[in-house]
């Protein structure tokens, strides 16, 4: 019987959208609710596993991690990419490695909670109602306002539309950006640093990785407005957090979106926690039933797929 592992099921959900009872005559599943202390916990507890069906970019499958899980035969993801995967170090164990299907539109949704929560100060504000007390801030207005994305991919280019639906000025800029995209959206396209300098409010829609790694550092937040606004819903890496944290301990500038941190689950002591200018989501973007419904029956059609050695959505 192939055993299978359920990582990173951090709601205890999982069973919820797929019915591993129908399966337990094939599969000997293990669902792991937890992350793992480090990769010498996850080394220890995955040894005796041939297939691992993993969230997008939660536990990083490393070289060290592949090359010594003996018995492993099968990496399945969610999303059709995830980068958190060594994918040459697979290759090289001939470990398949299949994806899924994702929605893309849930991430844009929580960017304008994200920027709207901080134009009407939902933090403060709903604290204190909890409080006993009213109306202790003064909101800004969308409409007019510059919003400065850097990226207008599939999520960029949803937040864009919004955008303008509020009566924004929308800006973009990226190292690839696509300015057929940026005259069918009415977006400008600039250079990064005038997209800093004007911004509003400055967005996040690019992909993680090496290229766009502290993209974002003191030295940018520095250019920005004292009354601008920052959301990361994109990868932690982009915006370096040390910075961040500085820059918003001292009002460089006003206030953050985010949802995506260097070290995920963001640890309770870090500084972000305890900062009042700070928005913050547990990496939520795409975590909605819709997302988690493809994901864990798409999982499944790949690991069967898989062992019937007709492996489907590959990941190369």
């Amino acid at each position: 019987m192939l055993k299978v592992a359920i990582l990173d099921d951090y709601q205890n959900v999982a069973q919820e959208f797929v019915d591993l009872e129908k399966l337990s005559g094939k599969y000997e599943f293990k669902i792991f609710s937890e992350p793992f202390v480090d990769e010498a916990d996850a080394l220890d507890q995955l040894s005796e596993f041939e297939a691992l069906l993993i969230m997008r970019e939660r536990t990083p499958m490393t070289k060290n991690l592949i090359d010594n899980l003996t018995k492993l035969k099968f990496i399945i993801t969610s999303g059709s990419r995830n980068k958190a995967i060594d994918l040459e170090a697979a290759k090289k164990r001939k470990i398949v490695v299949c994806g899924t299907e994702i929605n893309f539109y849930p991430t844009s949704e929580l960017t304008w909670a994200l920027m709207l929560g901080l134009a009407k100060n939902f933090k403060e504000e709903i604290d204190n109602m909890y409080q006993g007390y009213w109306q202790t801030s003064v909101g800004i207005e969308l409409r007019g306002k510059i919003l400065g994305l850097i990226g207008l991919g599939r999520v960029g280019s949803e937040v864009a539309k919004i955008g303008k639906v509020f009566g924004m000025q929308v800006m973009a800029w990226s190292e690839n950006l696509n300015l057929d995209k940026c005259k069918e959206l009415d977006v400008l396209p600039c250079s990064k640093e005038d997209l800093i300098k004007t911004s509003d409010f400055l967005s996040i829609h690019v992909q993680g990785g090496e290229r766009y790694k502290d993209c974002i550092t003191l030295k940018e937040l520095d250019k920005m407005k004292k009354t601008a606004f920052i959301i990361n819903t994109s990868r932690g890496p982009i915006i370096n957090e040390d910075d961040l944290i500085i820059a918003l301990s001292t009002n460089v500038i006003a206030g953050a979106g985010i949802d995506v941190y260097e070290k995920e689950p963001l640890p309770e002591n870090n500084k972000l926690r305890f900062l009042p200018n700070a928005l913050l989501t547990p990496h939520i973007g795409y975590v909605t039933a819709e997302n988690y419904s493809i994901f864990y029956t798409q999982m499944i059609e790949d690991l069967e797929a898989c062992v019937n050695g007709k492996p489907i959505r590959v990941i190369e």
